[in-house]
This record gives C-alpha cells, sequence and structure tokens, in this order.
C-alpha cells in the first residue's frame, strides 16, 4: 500500500500534553514522517495560537494536506475551519477521539477553547469514536461527527485511542486514513 505521504503532506495534531513517543501518532510521524504541528505551550493551551499553528503549517505545505488530528486536535480542526479562508488547501481529515471541552470537569482546564466550533468542515472527514473514552462520551462524539460532516467509525471500547489503549501502530486507523486520503 502506498503511504499517503507521496501524494499529500500530512499534519499530525496532538492533543492537550502532546502525544507521547508510544501514541500511534507519534509512530506513525517515524514510520512515514508526516509532520507534527508543534505547539508553544502543550500544557496550558491557548486557541487562538494553536490556531496560528495550524493556520502557518498548512501554509507552508507546497500540495494540500491531508489533517491527522486526536483528542484537542480535533477541536483545533473544526475551530480553524470555522474562521480560515484556507480550507481549500486541505484534503481530508482524520479525527479521532475528539475531547469535549466543553464538559464541566474539562472546561477550567481549558477556558480558551469554548465554545466548540460545530460547522460542517469543508473537506472530508472521519471521526473515530470508542465507547468508554474517559474525555467524551460516544454520543457526543457522534454528535461532532454529524455537525461537522464526519463519517463516524465505531471503535468499540478503545479508551481515549491513545498510547494507552495498547494500538501500537493501529493499522486500522492507518486504513481509514489510506481511503480517506483517496476519496
Amino acid at each position: 500500500m502506498p503511504d499517503i505521504a507521496a501524494t499529500s503532506p500530512v499534519l499530525t495534531l496532538p492533543g492537550w500534553q502532546n502525544s507521547g513517543p508510544e501514541h500511534w501518532q507519534s509512530r506513525w510521524d517515524v514510520l512515514h514522517g508526516y509532520q507534527r504541528v508543534e505547539q508553544h505551550d502543550w500544557m496550558k493551551p491557548l486557541r487562538g495560537d494553536w490556531l496560528i499553528q495550524l493556520e502557518e503549517a498548512v501554509l507552508a505545505c507546497a500540495q494540500p494536506s491531508v489533517l491527522v488530528a486526536h483528542s484537542l486536535g480535533c477541536i483545533q480542526v473544526a475551530a480553524w475551519a470555522s474562521v480560515s479562508h484556507n480550507t481549500h488547501r486541505v484534503k481530508a481529515a482524520l479525527l479521532v477521539a475528539p475531547g469535549d471541552v466543553e464538559r464541566s470537569d474539562l472546561a477550567p482546564s481549558l477556558p480558551t477553547w469554548q465554545p466548540i466550533a460545530l460547522q460542517r468542515l469543508p473537506f472530508f472527514s472521519v471521526l473515530v469514536a470508542s465507547h468508554n473514552d474517559p474525555y467524551c462520551s460516544f454520543e457526543r462524539a457522534a454528535s461532532f461527527a454529524h455537525a461537522w460532516g464526519s463519517s463516524l467509525q465505531d471503535l468499540g471500547s478503545a479508551g481515549h485511542i491513545n498510547a494507552e489503549s495498547g494500538l501500537g501502530d493501529w493499522p486500522q486507523g492507518y486504513e481509514w486514513l489510506t481511503a480517506l486520503s483517496a476519496a
């Protein structure tokens, strides 16, 4: 199977506190040469700052890119798409385990991230959710998928779909990414 990066730049967008070395995003960065969108502060994320970092990364790509977001990175993609004039420079997005930053237990730690942008995304997207994600109920994730116009993939009970989920290189996610980028 040919690597997506051969035809489109792939930008990975980790969530709050970044993705460690055993996270599937980090493994994909190493295996496939994807580019992580770095943030100035992973521990105290500011929405405006994160949106600027994504805007600059998208503009730096010579061709339309594919976004691979996890957790707060999903919320970042929706927020960016609601304000950017460069959404045509994104081909598609894989949105995995969005974090519900409007929940009462998360909102105080992420005060600049409410409200969540709920407009239809102007590019193809797939949202992957889990039934036992501690940061977002499956029903809430399904409502995000509906609002964003994303195809919803049910991963069963896989927690927050991160390193603790034991996915390794997560071949199933990579298949979804491959199919999405070919759409």
